[in-house]
């Protein structure tokens, strides 16, 4: 008897072999669907075909208002005159506020240009172009 004493004092000295993965399994499972979530989310809008351009600068500040022109040369969601009431009452709220141009790769350049010329005439002086990253070939 003895002995059997002797081996069961054994067994509670001896390391774990296996690794309890329940709680490790949970853990992936909420990253995983925290990245679904966020790689899934997009910009809500119009559909663009932006220009390319080898480098770009990112102006996603919270208080940055978007201006899209689509292949057609029309403004979204507003009239050049709608556009420039709307941008006043913005600059009256925060005067220094960026402003982002998304204009079609095939859109009339005029039309681009008209839209930078009244954000110009508002004296809004944080103005960027959207582009898309050229393609490799």
């Amino acid at each position: 008897m003895a002995s059997v004493n002797a081996s069961h004092d054994d067994d509670e000295d001896t390391a774990v072999d296996s690794i309890n993965i329940t709680p490790l399994v949970d853990v992936l499972m909420v990253v995983l669907v925290m990245f679904i979530l966020t790689a899934t989310a997009q910009v809500s809008g119009i559909q663009i075909n932006l220009p390319k351009a080898s480098a770009s600068a990112s102006l996603s500040e919270a208080k940055t208002k978007a201006i899209s022109v689509n292949d057609g040369g029309q403004v979204f969601l507003v009239t050049l005159a709608e556009l420039e009431d709307r941008l006043r009452i913005e600059k009256a709220q925060s005067p220094d506020f960026p402003v982002i141009v998304r204009g079609d790769a095939t859109v009339q350049y005029q039309k681009v240009i008209e839209v930078l010329d009244l954000l110009r005439r508002l004296e809004l002086s944080q103005v960027g172009l959207v582009t898309g990253k050229p393609t490799q070939g």
